[in-house]
Formats: structure tokens, sequence, C-alpha cells
């Protein structure tokens, strides 16, 4: 029997596991995590940007995790010795459609309280050499950072507080009862625990369905599909580099990121994946495709959604095309730049209506606590996300102060 028993070993876990403990020593606590190491899926493979919030909705939890989360994100990875940098960003503008989205962007980010200038194509000219556009928006404060590293050091950090992390402990049924929460792994074994966190990702909507809080919403899998550009482009950006996006869309579209480790990389687009955590070209999952297809948002969301799902299937079966989007503000990459990198699948929650869900998805039971849904900036995000699932937990489970239950 523990106290709390959180599912998943990725960022959002490991940070709730050992913000819990910070604030509740004693607690005793276990995290499960299916797969043979921690920061596999999203955590491990996204483009390891610290972003700072200009995207995002003034008052929505987005802006306010994303504004805390990058000075949280700096200075956890500073305090242990993390590698991190803070190049900043440069949305760049390359018609005059993106110009008025970048008029918009720089208003919201004002409302935000972000750090933020217009820069115009001359000053462009001059910090990017190999950059071009209309015009652009910086970011000083917009960092990259070591997510992998982080959710090591963190769950190093559980060990010492008292908690324990296991792998290869994969959750297949999850029984609440009146006193407590029975879990059933693949392998047989089982666990009881007082209260459960799910923060599983890719297959938050499979467990919260376990525990009768799914149904009207499902997690489509979309894949980020990246190319490291050639040694020779190394130094091709000081930036990160971002189009300006389309604000109809979930998806930031493909920058140029300096990555941690001295190279570039290009991507993601964003294509619909055949498969929940099948990262191949081909990968299919058929049970993965009939869910999708079983529920009714899944169409509705195509429909809505088809001449963009068009464009990026299109540049993701024909590298030429994905260079198009690159050389558009930097015209000097040529198609042998492009070499492999491992892709990402991102869990996008949509509901029964074919609505994208835009912000956390939180939802909970007596005894249980489900993130629904968790979008970009999460990893940036990932530290106040755990302070907010820690007071939700206050809340839901009757945590005190000291250790204990009310």
């Amino acid at each position: 029997m523990t106290d709390i028993t959180i599912i998943g070993g990725g960022i959002i876990g490991i940070a709730t596991a050992y913000e819990l403990l910070r604030h509740f020593p004693g607690l005793s606590l276990e995290v499960l995590e299916k797969e043979a190491d921690l920061a596999l899926h999203q955590t491990g493979r996204n483009s390891g940007v610290i972003h700072a919030g200009i995207y995002y909705a003034p008052g929505s939890l987005k802006a306010e995790f994303c504004r805390r989360g990058l000075a949280a994100t700096l200075r956890f990875s500073a305090e242990h010795s993390i590698a991190h940098e803070q190049p900043g960003k440069l949305l760049v503008a390359t018609s005059p459609v993106e110009m008025e989205r970048l008029a918009a962007l720089e208003t919201r980010a004002t409302a935000n309280g972000l750090d933020v200038r217009r820069v115009s194509a001359a000053e462009l000219r001059e910090i990017e050499p190999n950059i071009v556009g209309l015009g652009a928006l910086l970011s000083p404060t917009t960092g990259i950072a070591d997510y992998s590293g982080i959710v090591r050091r963190m769950a190093a950090l559980v060990g010492d507080l008292g908690g324990q992390v296991t792998r290869g402990a994969e959750v297949k049924q999850i029984e609440e009862r009146a006193n407590d929460v029975r879990l059933t792994l693949v392998d047989g074994s089982t666990r009881v625990t007082r209260h459960l966190v799910v923060c599983a990702g890719l297959m938050a909507d499979r467990l919260a369905a376990l525990c009768g809080l799914g149904g009207d919403f499902a997690i489509v899998p979309f894949k980020g599909e990246y190319f490291r550009l050639a040694p020779r482009h190394d130094q091709v950006v000081r930036h990160l580099i971002y189009p300006v996006p389309d604000p109809a869309l979930p998806f930031l579209g493909i920058h140029l990121t300096r990555m941690i480790g001295g190279y570039v990389t290009v991507g993601p687009n964003a294509v619909l994946s055949l498969a929940r955590e099948g990262y191949g070209k081909l990968a299919i999952d058929f049970g993965d495709l009939g869910e999708m297809a079983r529920f009714p948002g899944f169409w509705r969301t195509l429909r809505a959604n088809l001449a963009s799902g068009l464009t990026e299937a299109a540049n993701s079966a024909f590298r030429r095309r994905y260079l198009k989007a690159c050389q558009r503000y930097c015209p000097s990459l040529e198609i042998e730049d492009l070499l492999p990198h491992p892709p990402g699948i991102r869990a996008q929650a949509v509901m029964r209506d074919g609505a994208l869900v835009h912000d956390f998805l939180i939802r909970s039971s007596p005894r249980t606590i489900h993130i629904c849904n968790a979008p970009s900036p999460a990893a940036t995000s990932a530290i106040p996300i755990a302070e907010h699932i820690t007071n939700h937990a206050v809340k839901t489970f009757g945590l005190r102060p000291a250790h204990g239950f009310a």
C-alpha cells in the first residue's frame, strides 16, 4: 500500500512525484513507467525548446504555466548543472498576411507580460544573415534544455526523498474502491494505493476510461518529423527561427532549432500518426487505427482540417516539399542538408464534437487525478504543472501540509 501512485515516467509524472515529496516528506509514493527507461516518448522526442509563452491566450493555463515554467526550468537546470542555453527566438514573417499575424502575436505577448520586440527586415538580415523575411518578433528569453536530463535528475531526487520509480510496469486495469485504488499490471502483479495520479500522455484517454472519466474525448496522435541539418550548417543561425503560426492550427510550423549538443534541427511537421507509439515512417497499429475510426470526433476533426492535413502529408511524403517550407526563411538549405533525426508523436486530445483541446484538461474522481491533455509547452511548463497537480491533490485527496490525509 502506497499513499500515492503515479502512472507515467515522462517529465510531468516525474516532476509531480518530486513536487509531492518535497512538500510532503515521508509520503509513500511510487511512479510506474511502462517502458524500460524514462522519458522515451513525448519528453525525449521534442525539440528541446523552453518556450516563453508568446502564442497563448492571456489568462489561460498555458500562458501562466509557460511563463512560470521558463524561469523554473532554467533555475532547475542551473542548480543541477544540466545543459541549457538562452539563444532567444525569432518569429519570422515572410508574407503580408504573416506580418499582420505577427502584430497580433506581439499584442498577445505584451498582454502576457513577456519581453518581446519587433525586428525590421534590415535588422533581421544583420543579426541572422542566412534568414530572410519581411520582419520578425524577437523573444530574447526563449531557451533550449536537455529535458531527458532533467527527468533523470528529478527521478534521482525522488529516490533521495524516499520515493520509488519502477520501470517496465505497465498498468492494464484500474479499480477505484471506497478506501483505495487497485492496479493490475500486464505481468499479472498488483499494486494497491490510497490515491492515484495518471500522467500517461499518449495513453491518457484509455486510462481515464478505466476510471469512468473518458468517452467524450480521445487522444489523436500526430507525428512530428524532424531532420538534422548537415554539420556545415551547425552555425547557420544564432537564434531559434520559427515561422509565424496559423492561428487556426494547434501546431507551430517547421522551425530551425539550435539543439543542446551544438547541432541544428529543422521541423517538426504534423502528420496523423497511424500508431500511438510507432515512430517508423510506415508504422501502423491496427488497434490504434480502429479505436480512432470508432470515435466520431476523429472524423469531424479530419474534415475540419483536411486541407492542412493533406499539405502536411505531402510534406512528409516528399522531402523536397519539406525543404521548400524551410527555404521560405532559410534559402541556403539544400536537399542533401536534411539528415535523419528521430521523430516524435504528440498526444492531442479531441472532443466528441471534433474540437481540438488547446489547453490543459484535468479530470478527477474521489481517489484519482488524470492529466488528460497536456499540450505543448508541457515540457517547458512541467514544474508549474506539477505544482498545480499537487494543489489539486491537496483538495481532492485531503493531503495536509504535514504528511497525512484528512
